[in-house]
């Protein structure tokens, strides 16, 4: 029985079916099954015997690696502690299930991490590529929404207070310059994952030995890019057992993912507060005791999710920074729950995230009226720009500051004859750049098109 199916963490129920155990499982088998198929690759072993270790263990492309091979992953598990690792009882397991001619290929000349470090990636691959491609799909829903707002006149708030006019369009649009700068490090990330494959202390001699037992020592260099391209990871420039860029790279992009969905959702969740009500979540979630409410469920979830999120990294970079030796005593081990947990997070985050801006909407009415409710006063520094030589820092200080309506006080004051007051009173008329700042954010997605 599963001890998480998601009860503590809804921000990832439903979405977590590419890093199950199961998931993993099915890489680990995958990275044996691909070395044994890059051994014939390079000429090493007869392809035969390539073929029905494949045919055994479910093989079915790099992509898709191995399905259908009959293995359970809580067997597996119990069987994994003796050994620190899953893969020690699983090469017994495997070898179980291949004809005997091609057993001794099965695991031969690599360590159990080459495997699993393999197999860990294969995972963070699949999963990355699904929370690239839906970061991409609420990339194109942000730009329509920002498009969609270009020149709605809204509050803009520093430190908590309104400052100065801005738009929803362009505060959408920087919530989309955030999601697509992290979609991009994360699609870079993704593509440079590498294969593990090093033999006992990242020097390849047992490779090197079993080539040149079968009269092709060279075969040996050529090893780990077949390996790569039969698993569907990047070539290593060389082994990284104790070099872990791999994991902290794609770590760091994680949490960008995380930290930018978080901004959004942020934004969402403190526009959607009754008393400022600007934004409203599609289908808001109830209350077990309030039946008023309308939570707004995505934006919490999101939330959930960002806030999580920079502890795990900091997980990997330390275990990166005490991967002692030749292969770390536990760095390594602390690695594999935190990097998918991070990988979860960014799959439900990401699912979320679509959901909000589908049905994310603008009550324009209470845009308006908190505009407004400051009589004109939001528009104080223009002003101070405008009027301050006139009439002086410290009377346009005391004007600013009293209750009267700032509109007919403009008015009355002999020093102002000939200004527009209202036009100076416009917020839609202070807004600066924001509507070429929402054009900009779309052309260079659309340019690459």
């Amino acid at each position: 029985m599963s001890i998480d199916v998601g009860l503590l963490s809804p921000v990832t129920a439903g979405y977590d079916e590419l890093v199950t155990d199961d998931a993993v499982l099915d890489a680990l088998v995958t990275a044996e099954v691909a070395l044994v198929r890059a051994y014939a690759t390079v000429g090493l072993a007869d392809p035969a015997h390539a073929d029905a270790v494949s045919h055994a263990l479910g093989w079915v492309d790099p992509t898709s690696g191995c399905r259908g091979h009959g293995l359970d992953a809580a067997v597996l598990a119990r069987a994994a502690v003796s050994g620190g690792n899953p893969v020690i009882p699983l090469v017994g397991m495997l070898r179980d299930r291949v004809p005997e001619a091609a057993k001794p290929w099965v695991h031969r000349g690599a360590t159990s991490q080459d495997i699993l470090d393999s197999a860990l990636l294969v995972v963070a691959r699949n999963a990355g590529i699904h929370v690239h491609a839906t970061l991409r799909s609420v990339e194109a829903d942000l730009a329509e929404f920002a498009a969609g707002h270009r020149n709605q006149v809204a509050v803009a708030r520093t430190l908590t207070q309104q400052a100065v006019p801005t738009t929803v369009g362009l505060r959408a649009a920087n919530w989309l310059r955030g999601v697509r700068r992290a979609a991009d490090r994360l699609q870079a990330a993704v593509a440079a994952l590498p294969a593990q494959l090093g033999g006992a202390a990242g020097t390849l001699a047992s490779f090197v030995e079993i080539a040149s037992s079968e009269g092709d020592a060279a075969a040996a260099s050529a090893l780990p890019a077949a390996f790569a391209a039969e698993v569907g990871l990047a070539a290593p420039d060389a082994p990284w057992h104790t070099t872990r860029w791999p994991i902290t790279e794609l770590g760091d992009a994680l949490v960008q993912v995380l930290d930018a969905l978080g901004k959004f959702a942020a934004d969402v969740a403190t526009l959607s507060r009754t008393e400022i009500g600007e934004l409203a979540e599609g289908a808001g979630g109830g209350s077990s005791a309030m039946p008023q409410k309308q939570n707004p469920v995505d934006a919490v979830l999101i939330r959930s999710a960002a806030l999580r999120a920079p502890n795990l990294v900091a997980t990997l970079h330390l275990a990166a920074a005490l991967a002692v030796d030749e292969r770390p005593d536990g760095a390594w081990h602390a690695e594999w729950p935190t990097l998918r947990e991070l990988l979860r997070l960014a799959l439900g985050a990401t699912a979320h995230a679509a959901s909000l801006i589908e049905g994310l909407t603008v009550d324009s009415v209470a845009v308006a009226r908190n505009l407004a409710s400051t009589n004109g006063r939001i528009l104080a520094e223009r002003l101070s720009i405008a009027l301050g030589a006139v009439l002086g820092k410290d009377a346009l200080s005391a004007l600013l500051a009293g209750g009267e309506d700032l509109a007919d006080a403009l008015r009355a004051m002999p020093e102002l004859e000939g200004i527009d007051v209202d036009a100076l009173l416009d917020p839609a008329d202070y807004t600066g750049l924001a509507g070429d700042l929402v054009d900009d954010v779309r052309t260079p997605r659309d340019a690459a098109r």
